[in-house]
């Protein structure tokens, strides 16, 4: 039996209790009507795991009948979390008679129901039986609430593309982590893979490269950076309409908030190569790109360009009911802004004074339309740069945390992503063999020790930080394999870093150590690959393939210099 000291995220108050809950073939689950959709995950996963029926509770069944696993909302005398709200809190109460998990609403039961799943034997997490039990829990009172409301992983399906299927087992990976929303990453310089209706050709043309470049960038004898190979085969996908529905509908049934990104108004190779019109040189036409890293390319400042881009966002709306809808906003180069007369004159017409300001101007109007339509723009933290931005803008601060900093200061919510904290696609340790070695050494004890919140903020200021994410970009991740080798048991580490944060007493990496050793059997349960702590195993190798490691010196001059003209 496994008792609340080794949960993950660790708890704030766990009080043991007096002998064990057995689930039986008479067990029984009751449930009120808001928490009818965690009755039926909690059944499906009880029936395949353990093979018993679990049938629900009679109507007139009372929450404290014998054998009976009873659900139900009541946020009264829960423990609050950020700003006061119990909605994602939870009371879960073991005892030899039964068990009650009460939630400050819906999510909060289901994430009782997640400490409750821990809590059972490993096995739990398969989905057909390997034994028969005991299916036992031990008596006990675990109270909980989450540090931070935003608790996400941002997955990239663009530089190597993840079937619907894939996806929706990362979602259940990040559901049993009490991870909150999941970022999705649609849009880039080498893919679109979300279905608009008004423009097919964005996925007829964008959604498939010919090839893919393997590995890191590679420096010539001339000074040059180049790839060194590629792998000669056409690579793509995308989801359709009722494919992201589907998404959205299984992530909502495991309290996911599924959140869309659009890159704009660079990493948009993709979309030039399908339509033309929309860069600066129309009469140029570019492919789908094959190599990693920033393309040049990026879109034209013309009212016709604004719209063509507004309709898209009003189809993505329409798809995804989240509260945010992302615009992208990184990594925009200005190179053909500078050089082209087109554009310089569209500058001038504007009013405006430079490049920086025409970005700032582009990312305005398109987040002026996203918030007409009744939701919140968000983009990375360049969109600080260049000009005013709209009060309602939420920053995603990921060069460290000066962007994080900085909006905050300037009123603006912010969710914190820094690179040297909390990437997945950087290599997990400096061993030889760590396949294709991408940035700085970011192991589960750096992950560990993550903290959202700048150090050198006003109360007032930190109010604006609502929580964190980890990022999972996919240049070097081609199958799911691999997939969960970057994320695990990184994600692990997240979830407690955004869930319990301090709450809970003051971190212990050696606690937390503990008890991961506890939870890999339940991630080896899941049929996840995880990285091992003895480094990789020979098939998880990629002798020969060029990465790009950095330490973590040359990482921070790298950031303090691109992030200077957004200090304050």
């Amino acid at each position: 039996m496994v008792d609340a000291d080794m949960l993950i995220p660790r708890p704030r108050l766990s009080t043991p209790g007096v002998g064990a809950f057995e689930i039986t073939p008479s067990t029984r689950i009751a449930a009120d009507a808001a928490s009818e959709s965690v009755r039926l995950y909690l059944q499906q996963t009880l029936r395949g795991s353990t093979g018993l029926p679990v049938r629900d509770a009679a109507d007139d069944a009372a929450p404290t009948a014998p054998d009976t696993i009873s659900l139900r909302v009541a946020p009264e005398g829960l423990p609050a979390g950020p700003g006061g709200s119990v909605t994602e809190a939870f009371r879960l109460v073991v005892t030899p008679e039964g068990v009650q998990v009460t939630g400050g609403a819906a999510a909060g039961v289901f994430y009782g129901v997640q400490a409750l799943l821990q809590l059972l034997p490993a096995d739990v997490y398969r989905s057909g039986r390997v034994g028969t039990g005991p299916w036992t829990v031990p008596a006990q009172t675990v109270e909980d609430a989450p540090a931070f409301a935003w608790r996400g992983v941002m997955l990239d399906v663009v530089r190597h593309f993840r079937t619907t299927a894939e996806v929706l087992r990362v979602i259940d990976q990040l559901a049993a982590h009490r991870i909150n929303t999941l970022h999705f990453h649609l849009t880039d310089d080498q893919g679109w893979r979300i279905e608009i209706q008004k423009y097919p050709r964005l996925t007829e043309v964008g959604s498939w490269r010919r090839e893919s470049q393997v590995g890191a960038h590679v420096l010539g004898d001339d000074g040059v950076q180049r790839p060194q190979s590629f792998d000669g085969r056409p690579h793509g996908g995308y989801y359709t309409q009722d494919d992201l529905r589907e998404v959205i509908a299984y992530a909502a049934d495991r309290f996911v908030t599924v959140v869309p990104e659009i890159e704009t108004p660079g990493h948009v190779r993709a979309a030039l190569a399908a339509y033309p019109s929309l860069g600066v040189h129309p009469d140029r036409p570019v492919e789908v790109w094959t190599e990693w890293g920033i393309a040049d390319d990026v879109l034209n400042a013309e009212d016709s360009t604004i719209d063509f881009f507004r309709d898209v966002f009003d189809e993505v709306i329409a798809l995804f009911p989240s509260a945010y809808i992302g615009l992208g906003g990184d990594e925009c180069p200005k190179v053909q802004w500078e050089s082209d007369p087109r554009t310089q004159e569209r500058i001038r017409s504007l009013g405006l004074a430079d490049a920086e300001q025409l970005q700032a101007w582009i990312i305005g109007q398109l987040a002026a339309h996203i918030e007409s339509r009744g939701r919140r723009a968000f983009g990375w933290d360049e969109i600080l740069e260049g000009g005013t931005l709209a009060p309602s803008a939420t920053v995603v601060s990921w060069r460290g945390l000066r962007g994080a900093t900085t909006a905050a200061r300037r009123g603006h919510d912010v969710i914190s992503t820094p690179d040297d904290q909390v990437y997945l696609d950087y290599r997990q340790s400096d061993l030889p063999n760590e396949p294709i070695p991408v940035s700085i050494v970011l192991g589960v004890d750096d992950v560990f020790r993550f903290d959202p919140v700048p150090e050198d903020l006003t109360d007032a200021e930190r109010a604006h930080v609502i929580g964190g994410q980890g990022n999972m970009w996919t240049e070097h991740v081609d199958d799911v394999r691999k997939l969960d080798y970057q994320l695990f048991p990184r994600v692990a580490a997240l979830s407690e870093a955004l869930w319990s944060a301090d709450v809970a007493g003051p971190r212990d990496l050696d606690d937390f150590r503990g008890r991961l050793v506890e939870h890999l059997a339940r991630l080896q349960a899941m049929g996840v690959e995880y990285r091992h702590e003895t480094g990789p195993f020979p098939w998880q190798e990629r002798p020969g393939v060029p990465g790009r490691p950095a330490s973590r010196e040359d990482r921070a001059a790298y950031i303090d210099a691109v992030t200077a003209n957004i200090a304050g």
